[in-house]
């Protein structure tokens, strides 16, 4: 069977394609990813002044999905759409925009023949939650399947999960700890087993939201002149900038200076990343806190325990700074000497190193400014646990992020209950193939006692 899940985030959207075996029902471990597409161009977010092109824009990937699930299998195969934190800021800015954006996109999936089940905007706390459930479903650290095809419960820890879109971050993990606040508790239940998840959703603390809100602080700091000198971007980079493409976002409207937004502004970098590190706190609040501990801006947070795994733009990041920069990455020094080391490179030395990212590569030095100060400052990862992160982008074949959580869910492919401990076809195929192994060994046995008799009684 088939399922096919779109990922709408706030700068692209990609499509996801599932299967798994049909006769196995609420089966687990057996989901795995067939194939996925990127859609070309934004986020749907973007298309605010333009819905229909919003429907356009899947229609390529629409059309392989007609392709790489098997004909007959159309009709049964449901199709979500997800959308997160760009829609979320989308709603909070003009409502009827995003609900006319969502209706364009549902008319477009509504025109192919799939089994389409609903586009909606998830919550923070959803792809947060969802991210977690993709992440320890995939490590089988709920159940699994023994070798004789039974239910194991693998008594496993699950992991924590860390995401970092274009317009939001989430952080979500199982805790003992009393939850303070009752908006960040999600109780699970899943194969019988009950979790107590911790789970926040920072919205604004997505990439694409912190280099406007980084951009924003700046231009405040140096009123608007002509030519403001950017710490976070490499010496020799400098780039024109209109007003608007800075505060076009909620996360910056607060911030929006009285003079024509359609002045522009030339930005100069100058590759200071003591500096850079300096505007990047400013984005996070530590100094009120109505809980017994916050993570930031006043947001309780348990201590962090157990092993973590960070995907999306937090892979991404130290990607770049282990293939690129040749770094290591194994504590919060290393990847503040990391981003300083990068701050401190001028565009050249940068084009040189990685031309093929030119694209992205003037703000690494904020964004893994960012991810060091979000995980140690932010979170509170310190030297013991930081080394507990582990950054990743797939378990094996498949994309680690909400997509499959959802599915999962909402297909109800994990059952709140234990499952019935009945044997799959895996088990009788075992049984045979054991009784042939026994049957094959003692013959084997059998033969070589017999020609060893033989040849004792004709050396007498």
């Amino acid at each position: 069977q088939y399922g096919i899940v779109l990922d709408a985030g706030s700068s692209h959207t990609a499509m996801f394609i599932y299967k798994w075996p049909a006769d196995k029902e609420n089966d687990t471990g057996v989901v795995s990813e067939h194939s996925m597409c990127d859609v070309e161009g934004p986020g749907i977010s973007s298309y605010s002044s333009n819905p229909p092109a919003a429907g356009t824009s899947l229609v390529h990937c629409l059309n392989q999905a007609l392709r790489d699930v098997p004909k007959e299998k159309h009709a049964s195969t449901p199709l979500y759409l997800g959308a997160t934190a760009g829609m979320r800021l989308l709603s909070i800015a003009n409502l009827q925009a995003s609900d006319t954006v969502l209706s364009a996109v549902a008319a477009t999936l509504k025109s192919y023949p799939f089994d389409f089940r609903g586009a909606k905007i998830l919550s923070g706390e959803e792809e947060g939650v969802f991210g977690w459930v993709t992440a320890n479903y995939l490590l089988e650290n709920f159940i699994k399947r023994g070798w004789l095809g039974e239910w194991i419960q693998p008594q496993k820890k699950t992991l924590g999960a860390m995401d970092f879109g274009g317009a939001s971050t989430q952080i979500t993990f199982e805790t003992r700890d009393t939850i303070e606040d009752p908006r960040n508790e999600v109780m699970l239940k899943l194969y019988g087993q009950a979790y107590k998840v911790y789970t926040h959703s920072f919205l604004c603390y997505g990439r694409d939201q912190v280099l406007k809100r980084l951009l924003s602080k700046l231009l405040q700091a140096e009123r608007y002149q002509p030519t403001v000198h950017y710490p976070c971007w490499p010496t020799g980079y400098d780039k024109s900038l209109s007003l608007s493409s800075v505060y076009d976002s909620p996360c910056t409207e607060k911030e929006r200076p009285s003079l024509a937004l359609n002045t522009t502004v030339t930005v100069v970098g100058t590759g200071n990343g003591s500096l850079c590190a300096l505007h990047v706190s400013k984005l996070f609040d530590f100094t009120t806190c109505s809980f017994s501990r916050c993570s930031f801006d006043g947001i309780f947070q348990p201590e962090v325990s157990g092993n973590f795994i960070a995907f999306s733009a937090f892979f991404y990041t130290v990607d770049f700074i282990r293939t690129v920069m040749g770094r290591p990455m194994h504590l919060p020094n290393d990847l503040k000497d990391a981003a300083k080391t990068i701050c401190a490179m001028s565009w050249s030395e940068l084009l040189q190193k990685a031309p093929k990212l030119e694209k992205r590569l003037a703000d690494y030095c904020a964004v893994s400014m960012f991810v060091y100060l979000l995980t140690t400052k932010g979170y509170n990862f310190d030297n013991h646990s930081f080394p507990n992160i582990v950054f990743q982008k797939k378990v094996g074949e498949t994309s680690i992020g909400w997509a499959l959580g959802y599915m999962l869910n909402l297909t109800n492919m994990i059952p709140a209950e234990k499952p019935s401990s009945h044997k799959s076809m895996l088990y009788n195929y075992w049984v045979i193939l054991i009784l042939l192994f026994v049957v094959t060994t003692l013959t084997s046995l059998g033969t070589a006692v017999c020609l060893l008799r033989r040849s004792k009684s004709s050396m007498i």
